[in-house]
């Protein structure tokens, strides 16, 4: 049996309006209409696809994969209900089934540009830049010449490392239209990634004129000069964490063995066994030192730039508030004595400069309360702040940075580390903890 095979006019109205009302949050009136839909045909597969879609909006996983596999069951070859059945094995980090359905819907529908798209999406989700440059290529076979196809591609090749054609796609789609400057900064972007930033400048220049206040530009100016920005504007890193928002904590603590949160969670439970302390969670991404932690009896905030990273956070249910600002406005805006604790765990990383960040934790602290922070480490014997092209992660020696911290009014331990690894090699870094001083 085929979901196509029911007579379109008996349920379509139902299943419009469930779809709408779904798409509105109306979870309540579309389960209802779902319902009479169901009455009419009891075994039409899409009114379990919605119902499975519905479920998954209301977080009901259990019901949802029901209404999926139930779907599936009434129609295995049905290309829509197998999609929406990879979209939301993807969205719930189940990647291997995921990705092994999205390639059977691609069998099926090899032409449909939504399934091409959903595909190339699952497999951006999923991590597996081989897929979506395996189905971005046959994309092209089916659209030649797509600039939006070819962007992907170009933009997928930098990040495995293939920067010779990703520079071919990046000139030819220049070349048919040099006024677009998506284009010009994509090129600009592959000369970063190869730690060839000198060679762009006269294109950043060039966009500089075009969009003089454009923070990035300065940025990547600035680079371009040999030159190492004191601090790096949000925008540089706000996207990459928005893409990866829902497979962070998979790929930082799962592929990288990122530790530093849960650490840092069992030194404060050590310290505060009540947990009734307030806690300031600067950069608090998706929310892995709340994890962590567990309920508090004091109250936890979060903030970071990223909207995304904070929905994830949510999740969790264990802060009490969240803030979308960048780190240096949370500092500025936090009144004095608010917090037993501020930690900052890879964060400083793409901050830079600390010169007003230690006096301005200093202040928002109680007497006696902590600033926890991770760095990386730069080697003693060189600047204060370092800034490699190939990671674009700021690099901090220690003796400045404890330094910093005593001129505020803290006492310092600090503590050597490996952070995570890093393309098979170890991060070396470490974690201060800072603690105030009595006024």
């Amino acid at each position: 049996m085929s979901a196509t095979s029911i007579p379109a006019d008996i349920n379509r109205k139902h299943l419009e309006m469930a779809r709408q009302q779904i798409a509105k949050g109306d979870l309540q009136k579309a389960a209802q209409t779902l319902n009479k839909a169901h009455r009419q045909v009891p075994n039409d597969a899409r009114v379990f696809m919605l119902a499975g879609i519905m479920a998954d909006r209301a977080g009901n996983h259990a019901k949802a994969e029901e209404a999926f596999e139930r779907c599936i069951e009434l129609a295995p070859m049905w290309p829509p209900g197998l999609l929406e059945y990879a979209l939301y094995r993807a969205r719930i980090d189940q990647f291997t089934p995921a990705i092994e359905i999205a390639e059977k819907v691609a069998r099926l529908e090899p032409k449909n540009p939504q399934v091409l798209a959903n595909v190339i999406d699952i497999a951006h989700r999923a991590g597996n830049l081989t897929m979506a440059i395996k189905h971005l290529r046959r994309g092209l076979e089916i659209y030649p010449g797509d600039a939006m196809l070819r962007q992907h591609l170009a933009t997928d090749l930098i990040d495995i490392g293939d920067y010779a054609e990703a520079s071919d796609i990046w000139k030819s789609l220049i070349n048919e239209n040099p006024e677009n400057p998506a284009y010009v900064l994509g090129l600009v972007k592959l000369n970063l990634a190869r730690g060839e930033i000198s060679a762009a400048l006269p294109d950043i220049l060039a966009l500089q004129e075009k969009f003089p206040e454009d923070a990035l530009l300065t940025h990547y100016a600035t680079l371009a000069r040999g030159e190492t920005p004191q601090h790096q504007p949000v925008e540089a890193h706000r996207g990459i964490f928005d893409a990866m928002s829902e497979k962070f904590d998979l790929h930082l603590v799962g592929k990288l063995g990122y530790q530093v949160p849960k650490l840092v969670a069992s030194q404060l439970i050590s310290r505060h066994p009540d947990k009734d302390f307030n806690l300031l969670d600067l950069g608090c991404g998706t929310g892995l030192l709340g994890l962590y932690l567990g309920p508090m009896e004091g109250y936890l905030i979060g903030v970071d730039s990223s909207l995304k990273m904070i929905e994830q956070a949510a999740k969790h249910g264990i802060y009490d508030r969240f803030h979308n600002v960048n780190l240096m406005d949370a500092l500025q805006n936090t009144p004095d004595g608010e917090y037993d604790v501020i930690t900052c765990l890879d964060v400083l990383i793409y901050i830079g400069d600390l010169q007003s960040v230690m006096p301005n934790a200093a202040r928002i602290l109680k007497a006696g309360g902590e600033f926890i922070f991770s760095c990386e480490t730069a080697a003693e014997d060189g600047p204060d702040l370092v800034l490699p092209v190939e990671t674009q992660r700021y690099a901090h020696k220690r003796s400045h940075v404890e330094a910093l911290c005593k001129q505020a009014g803290f006492s310092v331990a600090t503590e050597e580390l490996v952070l995570r690894q890093e393309r098979g090699e170890a991060v070396q870094g470490f974690v201060v903890t800072a603690t105030k001083t009595a006024a």
